[in-house]
């Protein structure tokens, strides 16, 4: 990219795609059906929805603003409207952010990619946990336990989301996102069609989608708000740069309801695809068990079925092109801030980004079999990762830049380029939320998530209760 020249989208729906594309991934199709199985079914997704429409809304319109408004990725953004040094910190936070995210996500990109490829050569029966004589090992936990392979599969991901990203933004994250978004939306629809009409699959229906007021607790809450902050792609710099890219005429508001919808519907559909396959099949059963939802219940479920292998392959291709949306955004972020701070041409910038993230990809991928006795926090380095990003580092940066706006660029200014090209409906609204919720719910989520870690890691028992 050319120091002065800045990369635009096309349209508008090239901005809505590619930012619900950055939102859609493992959190969605992954991490929100298991979170709904633990906290509650329906009342988790009633108290999802509400806070999507409040509290992501709001952080989805301030950042693609700030983005627009100063046309920088989150370092220079908070330089260019006057944050100070202390402030200016939670650009840098920002833009930090996805450089860790990015190796991790790509390791478990890699997971995804290697079910796929088992199922395509039809291999797929040993990914069943059913066909396991006594004393054998499953095949996930075989997986993780090979380096080689862990790396292959990281290594295949990590340089089909360089590749998109190098193409730049208009031939590159557009493009890419016009295709597959549309794409993962029929395989949604495809697999929730079958899963949904498997014998006794209603009551998993009725369990996701009616809310249960007995299911209801503050762990519901802090749950779903936290899934919400992770899905929504908020305070990963990603809105930021994206809202750089939008044109001046592009509507802000029509533009992030649509990118909240779009998400939050995608996510609805994963949670019809996996609980009613799973409540049709194992009765329930493994729903709460984090990682093997997806990689060890879902494939006992697929072999339960007659097309199981077919489904397999729909399913892991689905969830492949979310991963692959998510992981060009956020390798996207990245980019943008090394081209916009040390001037950098798009292809320095992005084999730089790649070079980074087959480094500390390698470690994280390491971390379950070389590198498995290495532990921080009582983490593996994969889960540390997550957690200095999720549960830290995104709180705080969040924190910053609804400061930024309320203290530095002032509501006022902020409004008016959303109105430069929206009616902004939603304005009273807005300010209701930004001004007295926003930062409440945000300190939450950071004092929760830290001490609930620091419980687990220290066995603290009087800390138990903050560990989700």
């Amino acid at each position: 990219m050319d120091a002065n020249k800045r990369g635009t989208f096309s349209s508008k729906l090239g901005f809505v795609l590619a930012a619900a594309g950055s939102a859609v991934g493992l959190g969605n199709i992954w991490r929100f059906p298991y979170l709904a199985a633990n906290y509650g079914g329906g009342m988790f997704l009633l108290v999802y929805i509400i806070l999507a429409a409040s509290f992501g809304f709001t952080m989805i319109v301030t950042e693609a603003a700030l983005g627009r408004m100063t046309k920088k990725s989150p370092v220079g953004a908070f330089r260019k409207v006057g944050a100070g040094p202390v402030l200016r910190v939670g650009g840098w936070i920002n833009a930090v952010i996805p450089i860790l995210i990015v190796p991790y996500y790509s390791v478990i990109g890699g997971w995804v990619f290697k079910y796929l490829v088992q199922y395509i050569q039809g291999d797929h029966a040993k990914l069943a946990c059913d066909n396991l004589a006594e004393g054998q090992t499953d095949f996930f936990t075989i997986f993780l336990g090979d380096a080689g392979q862990q790396l292959l599969y990281f290594v295949l991901f990590t340089f089909i989301t360089m590749a998109i990203i190098f193409a730049g933004v208009k031939n590159g994250i557009e493009k890419i996102s016009k295709i597959a978004m549309p794409i993962l939306v029929v395989l949604c629809i495809i697999t929730v069609a079958f899963s949904v009409t498997r014998p006794s699959a209603m009551e998993g229906v009725k369990y996701f989608l009616v809310p249960d007021i007995s299911h209801f607790s503050w762990k519901t809450v802090v749950a779903a708000l936290g899934q919400m902050f992770y899905s929504l792609s908020i305070a990963m710099g990603i809105l930021v740069t994206f809202g750089s890219y939008m044109q001046p005429e592009q509507d802000i508001e029509a533009s992030t309801r649509q990118v909240s919808i779009f998400d939050t519907a995608i996510a609805i559909m994963a949670g019809l695809m996996i609980i009613p396959a799973v409540f049709a099949y194992n009765g329930g059963e493994g729903l709460t068990k984090g990682p093997s939802l997806m990689f060890i219940a879902i494939p006992n479920v697929f072999n339960s079925m007659s097309f199981g292998r077919a489904i397999g392959i729909v399913f892991f291709l689905l969830v492949l092109f979310a991963a692959l949306t998510s992981s060009v955004a956020l390798g996207e972020s990245v980019v943008s801030t090394f081209c916009d701070e040390l001037k950098w041409s798009r292809r320095k910038a992005s084999v730089v980004t790649l070079v980074i993230t087959l480094v500390l990809g390698s470690i994280s991928a390491l971390g379950f079999n070389i590198l498995s006795n290495v532990k921080l926090l009582n983490m593996d380095l994969l889960s540390f990762f997550d957690f200095l990003t999720n549960n830290l580092m995104m709180p705080v940066a969040a924190i910053s830049t609804c400061i930024l706006i309320l203290r530095v660029v002032k509501l006022n200014k902020l409004e008016e380029e959303v109105l430069s090209s929206s009616k902004f409906r939603m304005r009273k609204f807005y300010r209701v939320v930004i001004k007295y919720f926003a930062i409440p719910f945000l300190i939450i989520i950071l004092v929760t998530s830290v001490l609930g870690e620091i419980a687990s890691a220290f066995d603290i028992k009087a800390l138990m209760i903050f560990k989700l």
